[in-house]
């Protein structure tokens, strides 16, 4: 029988990670701390063996034939999500950075009412340790966000995630960011009348890989997620194709 929630988890070159990440969330399901949930892994092209090792460790696995950014991972989850009739989504990383024991918070947030459950590593005070520019960027984002959904949000890069329903609705669909769909997408939820909410979560260290946030990237995202943000106000969807046409496999 399916469950009606399913965990997405994007995965570029997470071999000897991605396996143990999906091995913790099916012991919190055994063990009754979560309840039953389906997990699907999405390979954005490895050339490693993430495919394998997740598959071997139990989850579901969508694989894109090359790489495509971390934004149209989610993407390919969404869509599936949304093709199977979830009723709503859990997302959380392949590095080991995000805590399976806090997959409960983020559930209990949706039961309580919220659309988006956003995992704040920075509302624990044992926050990891992050680079001096991504702190920076961080307090930048974090302000504008603020400012634009009228709540503090404390962490909007964060990757720990809940989507009801709704917002699962919402971000199906071709206008959603292919490379780093963070502040921008939290305010596109405000703007649709969903309820975004954050909740502390414990939030570790990688564990190895590459972070998408390293070297040059981190000062194209800045530039990228600024642009992004002050043209909210007049985005508009493009008239030149379909709603949906790629989420819902038209």
């Amino acid at each position: 029988m399916r469950a009606s929630t399913v965990l997405i988890i994007p995965a570029y070159c997470e071999s000897g990670r991605v396996g143990d990440v999906v091995r913790s969330v099916r012991r919190q399901i055994l063990s009754g701390q979560l309840p039953a949930i389906d997990i699907l892994v999405v390979d954005d092209g490895s050339p490693d063996a993430t495919t394998l090792e997740a598959a071997a460790a139990g989850a579901r696995v969508v694989r894109h034939p090359f790489n495509l950014g971390y934004g149209c991972a989610l993407h390919s989850g969404y869509s599936a999500a949304i093709r199977s009739g979830y009723d709503r989504v859990l997302q959380m990383d392949a590095d080991g950075q995000h805590d399976p024991t806090m997959l409960a918070r983020l559930i209990e947030a949706l039961d309580n009412g919220a659309d988006i459950a956003l995992g704040s590593r920075y509302l624990d005070r044992n926050a990891p340790d992050s680079s001096f520019a991504r702190r920076i960027g961080t307090r930048l984002f974090s302000w504008i966000a603020s400012r634009w959904i009228g709540t503090r949000i404390t962490d909007p890069t964060s990757g720990f995630q809940g989507l009801s329903r709704r917002a699962l609705e919402s971000v199906v669909n071709d206008g959603f960011p292919e490379d780093y769909p963070d502040a921008d997408v939290l305010v596109q939820h405000h703007r649709s009348g969903l309820v975004v909410r954050e909740i502390p979560v414990i939030m570790h260290e990688r564990l190895g890989g590459l972070s998408m946030h390293r070297g040059s990237r981190i000062a194209y995202y800045g530039y990228k997620m600024l642009v992004t943000l002050l043209l909210l106000p007049i985005r508009r969807a493009t008239p030149l194709r379909s709603p949906d046409t790629v989420a819902r496999g038209l």
